[in-house]
């Protein structure tokens, strides 16, 4: 699970640091909308595989396949 966001300014995240640290804070739990999006990667792979015929997904590896070795560098 990715981690919530922490505070982008350094005091900010010093507080938070030594708050978790002295444990008068807990880490942030992710909400609702985070896990949902996660939840929704990981079976998307999964079902668009199973719904494409095995002919096509030859095709799209090959094509990957050939662009991943194919790059110019």
């Amino acid at each position: 699970m990715a981690n919530p966001k922490r505070p982008r300014d350094v005091n900010q995240l010093a507080k938070l640091i030594v708050d978790l640290t002295t444990g008068e804070a807990s880490e942030p739990e992710p909400n609702a909308k985070q896990r949902a999006g996660q939840l929704g990667g990981l079976k998307g792979g999964l079902a668009r595989a199973a719904s494409l015929s095995k002919k096509r997904r030859s095709e799209i590896a090959k094509k990957a396949a050939k662009a991943r070795w194919h790059k110019s560098e």
